[in-house]
């Protein structure tokens, strides 16, 4: 018998889950793309969707295995244990339960947290920054989100919505942001963004978008590493990875640009170790630490 953590990833693209067993391989997963939402008629449509992607994934529990946990990332800001989730890339969701939700849903006991935060967990785990004590995970995709771990723990902040690194500034007087602000890293360098300032896909973006893109990340990186004394950032995410070498690269040149103070210097980006299994598996890592099971 194996015991299995319920692995839950709430994105403004596309709903997941997944089976995760206490190794931290992804055993099995399935998807679906967000559904579209522009206010409060649409709350039981997202709702639904993700409830039937959850119960698709936990019909695939093999006989004489066991859930233990559902652990669940999303998009912020969230209240303290996501008992309440507003994420600014899914409008239809604003003050949702969703914790109590899917407690209910799965009969489990269910941990909540932003969705980078989640990530960070699971690549210290089994991922990029394994063994390392100080480091911030990114995902660069639909939006942008952080997560940041120092001296081994994850940190949290007053209402649990530390390491929200995609709202720091990095064009002044830039784009328009979810927010409410001008120029943050989400607003100039998510998917969104790109699409919306080249008329195309972010997959389609330009080797000069690319760079742009890794720069501007590079940037934000650079001011979070002389904040907090890391050395080491790990992106994931589909923009990031999509783009591949040069915005890794761009974003390591910002990087050594700015980090000129001693203790920054050498502060490097990698790319996330996990791959696009990362969000599930930082989800189930989220959970297992939730009941004490995290070895």
């Amino acid at each position: 018998m194996a015991d299995l953590a319920l692995a839950v990833d709430i994105g403004g693209t596309k709903m997941a889950a997944g089976l995760v067993a206490l190794d931290g391989t992804l055993v099995h997963r399935t998807m679906q793309p967000t559904p579209a939402s522009a206010g409060p008629d649409d709350v039981e449509r997202l709702w639904e969707t993700l409830a039937g992607t959850v119960d698709g994934v936990a019909a695939q529990v093999g006989p004489g295995d066991r859930l233990v946990v559902c652990g669940t990332g999303c998009g912020g800001p969230m209240s303290p244990g996501g008992d309440e989730v507003s994420p600014l890339n899914i409008e239809g969701w604003r003050s949702f339960p969703l914790r109590s939700r899917l407690a209910a849903l799965t009969g489990l006991p269910t941990f909540v947290d932003n969705d980078a935060k989640a990530l960070a967990l699971g690549e210290g785990w089994v991922g990029a920054a394994a063994g390392c004590d100080d480091y911030i995970a990114m995902v660069v995709s639909t939006g942008v989100g952080g997560g940041i771990v120092v001296d081994g723990r994850l940190l949290n902040g007053r209402l649990g919505n530390a390491g929200h690194v995609g709202h720091i500034v990095v064009v002044p007087d830039g784009r328009a942001c979810a927010c409410g602000g001008r120029g943050c890293l989400e607003a100039e360098a998510s998917g969104t963004a790109l699409a919306a300032l080249t008329g195309q896909p972010a997959r389609l973006a330009s080797a000069a978008w690319v760079a742009r893109t890794g720069m501007l990340v590079g940037r934000a990186i650079a001011a979070v590493a002389v904040l907090l004394d890391l050395s080491l950032a790990v992106v994931s995410g589909s923009v990031a990875l999509g783009f591949g070498a040069p915005f890794f690269a761009a974003a390591q040149e910002e990087m050594d640009e700015l980090c000129r103070i001693a203790f920054a210097r050498g502060a490097r980006i990698e790319p996330g170790g996990l791959g696009d299994a990362g969000p599930l598996v930082g989800a189930a890592r989220l959970g297992l630490c939730g009941v004490g099971m995290a070895a």
